[in-house]
This record gives C-alpha cells, structure tokens and sequence, in this order.
C-alpha cells in the first residue's frame, strides 16, 4: 500500500516508482504499492536508495538550505537596486548627470546576469558548495571595495564586481529545488525563493533612511558586507554539497542478472530494490568539504555555448521575457523613477523618502505569499483527474488573475506620474504590479522546469542572460524616455503594453503548451540536449 508522506527525517527512505514519459514534462505518477506519496501521488524524481541523496535529506536539512541560498539572492538584489536613492547625491558628489550616475545601478544588474554564463557551468563542473562559497567572498570584496571607493569609475568597477560574483544567487537556488526537492514541492519552494529576490527591491527603504540618518551612502554596503559575511559563515556548516549521480547510484543498488534488458528497464522507470543494504550517511565534518563532486562528464564550453539554444525554447523564453520585462519595468523603472518624482512637485517629498516606495513591493508581495503553494495543490488536483498522469501545463491556472492585474498596476502607475495624482496611487499601482509579478516569477519559473526538467542548469544561464539583458535595456533609458515623451505614454503605454503582451502568452502555452512539447522533443533541439531533455537529471 502507498504511504503519504507528510515530513521526512525519521530515518525512513523514500520510494517511488514515478517516471517520465516520452513527451518532457508528462510524467507518470501513478503509485505502486510500498510508494511513498504526496497528494496522493508517487513521489518524482525518484529518490536513490541512499541517505546521502539530497532527495533523502530531512526535512530540516533542506529548509535550511533553501533558505540561506534565497536570503543570498535577497541580500544581491538588495545591493543591486538598493542604492536607488543614491542617484542624485551620486551625480552631485561625482559631477556628473542623474542618468549616468543610474549606470551605478544598470551595469551591475548586467554583469549580475553575465556572470552565470561562467559560474553555472562552475558549479556543474566543480560542484555547487564551493562555487557557492567562492562567489559569497567574492560578492562580500566588491562591497567592502565600493563602501572604500571615493570615484564614479572605482565605485562603478566594485559595483560590477559584487554584481559578477553573486550572480550565482540567481541560479543556484533553483537549481538546488531540483536537487533537493521533489516535483509536488517545486512550486512552493520556488515561490519562497521568487519572494526573497523580489523584496530585494526593500533594500531601497533602508538606503534612503540611513541618509536621513546622516550616515552617507557608505553605510548601505558595510551593512550588506556584514550580511554577505554572516551568511559565508551560514552556508559552510549548512550548505551541503547537492550535485548526486542519482542514477548510478540506483544501479550500483540493483542487483544485476540474467534477465538483462528488463533489469535495466525497470531502473530506468524508477524500480528499486529494498533488500539492498543502504550506504552509511557522511558525518556532519565530512559534509564541511570544500570539494564538491567534480563531473568529469560536464563539457564547460559547450555547456555555456549550448545554453543559448534556449532561447529557441518557448518556455525557457517566456521566463526570460517576463523577468526581463518586470525587471525593467518593476525593479528599474519604479526604481528610478519614483525618487525623482516624489521630490518634485506636486508631492515635495524629502530626498530621505524617496525610498519609501518599497513599502508597494513588501505589500504586493506579501499579499501573494498566501497563493505559494496554489500552483502545487492545482497540478495535484488536475493530475488525479488525469488518472495520474501529471502535465507541466496543469499549475498555470493559477496566473490567470495576475495576467492582467499585473499590466493595471503598471497604468495607474504611468498615469500618476503623468497627471498628477494622489501619492498614493503611485503605491497602489506598484502593489498591483508587484502582486502580479509574483505569480508569474514564480509559476514560470516552475513551468519551464517542469517542462525540461533535465536540463536545468543549461536553461538556467540562458534565463540569467536574456532576462538581465532585457532589464537593462529597459532600464538604461527610462528617465531619458520618460523625459521625451512623458510618463504615460511611456510607462502606461510602451511598457504596459508590453508587458500585456507578453502575459497574454499565459494562454498560448495553457492550451497548447503541450502540443510545443512534443513538437520540439522530435526536433533538432532534441538532439542537441539529447542527454539532458530526453532523460531524468542525473545531476
């Protein structure tokens, strides 16, 4: 009889015998007797016979994990687009214009997305725990190096810096949901992960405050530079190394004989044997390794050039195209736009406030943290309608609503600016558009996992690329466009627009998404990751 699995970390071994079909992205979930399972479904990927497969971890052990690597992503964002409110002063200080001191803000975002071109492939190659280590030292020099910096072009190369060296923070959490957590719990620990990258953007609250402090700007990075440090100390003694060989692991399990091809065919399908004797688990010193598990499989130049294919995957666009868009719009335009406006009249708002409008994404935010699971507990419900078998497509469902409160926020927003309107409009639209965002950072992100879930990390570094590619194009002119042709017709008109455009594709891939599934598992993209799109990740 299957049993539900409600919390591990008892000493029980998790079993299962999910497995994916031919299409990517539909997987069988049907249990058998003696599987463990979640809403009623075995448990996928399935978990090797090992205590030592991060899929076997407890409870508390992945938690942890999960939440030192999120509260790195909001820690690099913060130092991103925190020191929004620095613009001004910056120009003043530096001697040089509002616009070319907001590249203080738009370069580094680039490098942060750039990086991962180099440490994706990293830590596939090296393993993630020392990558992890190495990119937070470098991410806590480049912020001790700007808090030092007394020029517009030393501040500019600590900024790139710290930008390059966290731009793990942006991969690697997602990555370890798909080491360390099983499909039914991708979209919840997405969503707390998309929550901490997004309030990222609060770090503007703090900034303009230590100003009216009379700290300086300095302050703002030697608080980072204490975090980045307590967090270092954090990830060595809880971040254990996740890269697992899961599939020779099952093999090296399963007793071999004559019967041969049925053998290995039921390996393949997630078949396990239970009288096999278990590995010993690695002692917590063991654990302290600074040597991940080298892959001597992983080719590190193809990998960072066969990444760009993605950008033909629909999927894998469409996360790009939307975390590109809401970057721009939401993190960058608001970002610089907002501190400039308040100031002005009709508002007159103290230069210390200007980083108030944080509060709209920490209540944005916070009013769609309650939805995290959503996409979880809908897939689930779907999939026992669907005999058990599970679609990626099945959690988008949920994003309706934000499809098109999302693009409403972004108008209001513009047409604040543009007539003049009450203040608190400009904090209602960000919600609004905050709110959104949420839902589609997260469930996206999930989707295009679910979809090609072997081929993670190669998808990830074409999402890092394309996204902070976009954002930076946005960004890098907004105060300029917004001066030509005004705040609506830019803001409410070009970018909320666009991004309607891009959430109308919600719809595309609800009712289709499947059928480009398929299409693309039979094309020359299929053979190009043939090893990772067809097969379970072994990473």
């Amino acid at each position: 009889m299957a049993s539900e699995t409600a919390a591990h970390g008892s000493g029980h071994l998790l079993h299962s015998h999910a497995h994916e079909e031919n299409i990517p992205g539909t997987v069988n979930l049907k249990a058998d007797d003696g599987d463990d399972v979640a809403y009623g479904q075995a448990l996928f990927p399935v978990p090797a016979e090992d205590p030592n497969d991060p899929l076997q971890w407890s409870n508390f052990k992945k938690t942890m994990i999960l939440i030192i690597c999120s509260f790195y992503s909001f820690l690099a964002n913060s130092s991103l687009i925190g020191p929004s409110p620095y613009i001004d002063l910056w120009a003043e200080e530096f001697g040089i214009s509002s616009t070319k001191a907001s590249e203080l803000v738009s370069y580094p975002n680039l490098a942060f997305g750039f990086g991962s071109l180099l440490f994706v492939p990293m830590y596939l190659k090296y393993g993630r725990r020392p990558v992890m280590l190495f990119s937070l030292l470098t991410f806590a020099a480049g912020l001790i190096g700007a808090s030092r910096c007394t020029s517009y072009n030393g501040l500019l190369a600590a900024r790139i810096i710290h930008g390059f060296g966290s731009c793990v923070c942006e991969a690697l959490p997602v990555q370890l949901v798909n080491d360390i957590f099983f499909l039914h719990e991708r979209g919840k620990r997405i969503g707390y992960y998309t929550v901490c990258l997004c309030l990222g953007t609060f770090g503007s609250l703090p900034a303009g405050y230590m100003l009216s402090a009379g700290y300086g700007w300095r302050l703002f990075f030697y608080v980072e530079f204490a975090f980045a440090m307590a967090l270092f100390i954090l990830a060595f003694f809880f971040v254990e190394e996740t890269s697992y060989n899961r599939q020779a692991a099952i093999a090296a399990a399963t007793p071999q004989n004559d019967s041969g091809k049925d053998e290995v065919q039921e390996v393949e399908k997630g078949s396990q044997q239970d009288n096999v004797a278990s590995p010993r688990r690695k002692t917590f010193v063991q654990t302290l390794s600074l040597w991940g598990r080298v892959d001597s499989d992983v080719p590190f130049f193809t990998t960072m050039i066969r990444s760009f294919s993605y950008f033909l995957v629909p999927q894998s666009l469409w996360v790009i195209t939307t975390f590109g868009i809401n970057i721009g719009l939401s993190a960058l335009a608001f970002s610089y736009t907002f501190p400039v406006l308040i100031v002005s009249p009709p508002y007159n708002w103290a230069v210390t406030n200007s980083g108030l409008f944080s509060i709209a994404a920490v209540v944005g935010y916070g009013l769609a943290v309650p939805f995290t699971s959503s996409s979880d507990r809908l897939a689930a419900y779907f999939t026992k309608r669907n005999d058990g078998i599970r679609e990626a497509e099945m959690r988008l469902g949920v994003m309706l609503p934000a499809m098109l409160i999302g693009p409403a926020g972004i108008v209001l927003y513009g047409l604040t600016a543009e007539r003049g309107l009450h203040w608190i409009c400009f904090f209602v639209g960000g919600a609004m558009n905050y709110w959104g965002a949420y839902f589609y950072f997260s469930f996206t992100l999930a989707y295009a996992v679910d979809s090609y879930y072997a081929n993670t990390s190669e998808m990830l570094i074409a999402m890092n690329i394309g996204k902070q590619a976009i954002s930076f194009g946005f960004g890098l002119k907004v105060l300029s466009w917004v001066m030509e042709s005004g705040y609506a017709a830019v803001i409410s008109g070009a970018f909320g627009g666009v991004l309607l455009f891009n959430n109308l594709f919600l719809l595309v891939f609800l009712f289709w998404g499947k059928k480009l599934r398929k299409f693309l598992s039979e094309t020359w993209l299929a053979r190009l990751h043939f090893r990772s799109i067809r097969e379970v990740s072994v990473h």
